[in-house]
């Protein structure tokens, strides 16, 4: 079997690192992930390419041959794709990242711009309300709101602000009528929200009045599409990010309900574990995500600092 091109680019990573770890956090694949292409590798070539220690990793006999060889191609092919439009140092690899359903509306207007300007980047965005190791399971970065954030990790704000509101159907609210404070909810259809970390309890401010609540109702959801979907249909009252619900409430599906009982939160954060070099993908979207920060107020900037989680 004709092994790989991108295999034997891995290899050559492996190689010029001296390690797994390092070479898997370029290329956008966990150590373990890495270590088996490196093996299949060496099966399909029938030889051994690297000598494996505790300690250590380097190139066999028969690796520094191979290795040899396939250093001008590999040249040749980067060299090839810088000539068709990408600088020299332009940031090249794949970057992974997880996040929860909620960071679409920050990250969703972030990737076209940011592909734009970095055509050597490839990205994978993987969206799961659980809450994944993004380390241990091979991504680069991942998303959370601030209660989330994992400790010492650095944290980089996605954008700005954030509003949850809470909606119903003009047909309910003609049934049960419209609140006017939020203690009346308590006895009021609900259509509750079931998240990984367990039900979304309802949160109320208004000057110095702070009103919070597991709501009741029968019906539970884990997505916020359908619990949008239930709403439209008179059966509760629900709360959501303002900009999922922003079509409905501007057709008249839905009514906004105690809207100035909603005050504005930080919005999510990228985070990323301290590393002295972080893999050039993940450094370009950092540094995107500070110019867009710098940027005049209006254009994008983000209202929270970022640095070290402790």
């Amino acid at each position: 079997m004709t092994p790989s091109l991108d295999d034997l680019a891995l290899l050559a990573a492996v190689a010029r690192h001296r390690g797994f770890r390092k070479a898997a956090a370029e290329a956008g694949l966990s150590p373990s992930g890495l270590s088996e292409r490196i093996r299949a590798l060496e099966d399909a070539l029938g030889a051994r390419l690297l000598n494996r220690t505790t300690r250590s990793v380097s190139p066999t006999e028969a690796g520094e041959a191979l290795l040899a060889r396939i250093a001008p191609a590999l040249a040749d092919i980067e060299g090839a794709v810088a000539a068709v439009g990408l600088a020299a140092d332009a940031p090249v690899g794949r970057l992974r990242i997880n996040a929860p359903d909620a960071a679409e509306i920050a990250l969703g207007p972030l990737l076209g711009p940011f592909m734009a300007a970095h055509p050597g980047v490839s990205m994978e965005v993987l969206f799961d309300n659980a809450f994944t190791e993004v380390v241990a399971d091979g991504f680069d970065a991942g998303v959370r709101y601030g209660e989330a954030l994992a400790r010492d990790m650095i944290a980089v704000p996605l954008g700005g602000p954030e509003r949850f509101v809470l909606v119903a159907a003009p047909s309910l609210i003609a049934r049960v009528g419209m609140p006017a404070h939020p203690d009346q909810l308590r006895t009021l259809p609900a259509i509750r929200l079931r998240l990984p970390g367990g039900l979304i309890a309802w949160e109320f401010e208004k000057a110095s009045e702070v009103i919070r609540f597991q709501p009741q109702g029968r019906l539970t959801v884990t997505s916020a599409d359908l619990g949008l979907h239930a709403a439209r249909d008179g059966l509760g009252f629900f709360a959501t990010f303002e900009a999922w619900a922003r079509d409905d409430l501007a057709a008249g599906r839905l009514v906004a309900v105690l809207d100035d009982w909603q005050q504005p939160f930080d919005g999510p954060f990228l985070y990323y574990p301290s590393r002295r070099h972080p893999p050039p993908a993940l450094k370009a979207f950092v540094d995107f995500l500070r110019a867009r920060r710098r940027e005049p107020a209006g254009s994008g900037d983000a209202s929270s600092g970022e640095g070290a989680i402790r």
